[in-house]
């Protein structure tokens, strides 16, 4: 999953991903960056979770290895933390190779934001600024990711694992936001300069963390190159939507075949009913209550010119541990 460690084995690369570690090498570092945020922010979302998206190597590597649920969200919000690092890269002017989304050659739909407000009626609105150029992030993150993916092999893997990372794609490039800037004497908003920008990669984290729970089991079909729904009148996935076809082992105790760390030692919530309750995160096996103590800086003071003075405080926090 780190494009750097793939570019160290270039003489093993073959098409688009070599290509891309000799030609663009600037393109794969942030590639690379986005493997990371879609790693942080898979971390962020499964950090109540029985599995919180460890990411060390050898325990993180199995989880890569199988095909359920939580392979599909880590392929999923790595392919979209590529698309959305490399298209920031390009609105940043960090790439030659990119910039700002092209104007285009004639008007667009008129923005949603302005038929709802009368205030908006009669003011004049064009596409300008720096619209972040999506559709290069996308095509980057594609010939990457799912170049080692062959379409042309027709094992059920390359096809779950296509899907979900071209679902964490559509996460970043279907839900554009647009964004417009005033222009006038006086304050007045005689005309608007509107662009597109990318959705906050939080709410790329979110979304994808209800496909996660809305998952579809599949199979594989006869012709080895269809995936069936399994379960009686349950809906084709659509592009968006993440699927898996083996189900998760439960995470409870150290394994190291499944890429699991067990919960004993974790934190959790002791009167919360959800995934981060204890009698959840424990797997009913009990919890203890524990007292840390700890410092942190407090009244702090700004002082001219330029220091900021704090105490230190002792804090006491009750905390629930798993067994």
């Amino acid at each position: 999953m780190d494009p750097n460690s793939i570019c160290r084995k270039t003489k093993r690369l073959a098409g688009k991903q070599a290509e891309l570690c000799q030609t663009q090498p600037e393109i794969v570092h942030e590639v690379a960056k986005g493997a990371k945020l879609g790693v942080r922010e898979c971390q962020y979302q499964f950090r109540f979770r029985r599995w919180n998206c460890t990411s060390q190597n050898k325990y993180f590597g199995k989880i890569l290895q199988q095909d359920i649920r939580e392979t599909a969200f880590v392929y999923a919000i790595t392919a979209a933390g590529v698309t959305h690092t490399v298209t920031q890269a390009c609105s940043m002017g960090e790439l030659l190779q990119c910039g700002c989304e092209a104007t285009r050659s004639r008007a667009p739909p008129r923005p949603a934001s302005f038929s709802t407000t009368t205030s908006g009626e009669g003011v004049k609105w064009e596409w300008g600024g720096c619209g972040d150029d999506v559709e290069f992030g996308y095509e980057k993150s594609k010939q990457f990711m799912d170049a080692k993916r062959k379409k042309g092999k027709s094992d059920i893997r390359t096809l779950i694992d296509l899907h979900n990372n071209e679902a964490g794609r559509l996460a970043v490039r279907n839900y554009m936001r647009i964004e417009c800037k005033c222009h006038g004497l006086s304050g007045s908003c005689t005309l608007r300069t509107c662009w597109k920008k990318m959705p906050h990669f939080r709410e790329v984290g979110d979304r994808l963390l209800e496909r996660f729970n809305g998952a579809s089991k599949v199979s594989g079909g006869n012709d080895g190159k269809t995936l069936i729904p399994v379960g009686q009148n349950i809906k084709p996935p659509d592009k968006q939507d993440l699927i898996y076809s083996a189900e998760s082992p439960d995470f409870c105790s150290p394994n190291r075949k499944t890429g699991s760390l067990g919960t004993r030692g974790r934190m959790c919530n002791s009167t919360a009913m959800d995934v981060s309750g204890c009698d959840l995160l424990c797997c009913e096996r009990g919890y203890r209550d524990e007292t840390v103590v700890f410092e942190e800086n407090c009244l702090c003071r700004f002082h001219w010119c330029c220091v900021v003075q704090c105490k230190k405080c002792s804090v006491r926090k009750e905390l629930s541990l798993c067994h």
